[in-house]
């Protein structure tokens, strides 16, 4: 698999296409980083892990029957690295959205990052 982080976010919106309410995706430190951003923005309910940190579970948030993120979308790419200052921090959908940065200080979202003055890689913007 040469990118693993696409991987998690095709399985997390594939389970949302199939109504799932949970998706177990292999363990690594950087998807549940990714996984509790998620999580504390209020785009998934839970997240656990399972068999001594090889699986992560997320548990996938909809209303009304409808998923809550109706588009998840890989940016950088191990082919095309994407990076920002602080300046050029995306917007996303005028604050309906969401970013993750990779920045020096660790995963931030657009808003945490540009509170914080920090540029970084943008891995994917959520909405």
């Amino acid at each position: 698999m040469t990118d693993p982080i696409a991987d998690f976010l095709t399985r997390i919106r594939n389970a949302q296409l199939a109504r799932q309410h949970e998706v177990l995706v292999p363990y690594s430190k950087l998807k549940y980083a990714i996984a509790q951003l998620l999580e504390r923005e209020g785009w998934v309910i839970g997240l656990a892990t399972q068999e001594h940190n090889r699986w992560l579970k997320v548990l996938l948030k909809y209303d009304q029957g409808k998923p809550i993120i109706a588009n998840l979308r890989r940016v950088s790419t191990p082919g095309r690295r994407v990076y920002v200052s602080r300046h050029d921090l995306p917007k996303v959908l005028n604050g309906m959205g969401m970013a993750i940065i990779s920045t020096p200080k660790g995963l931030m979202t657009n808003n945490e990052a540009r509170k914080a003055r920090l540029g970084g890689e943008v891995i994917c913007e959520i909405f």
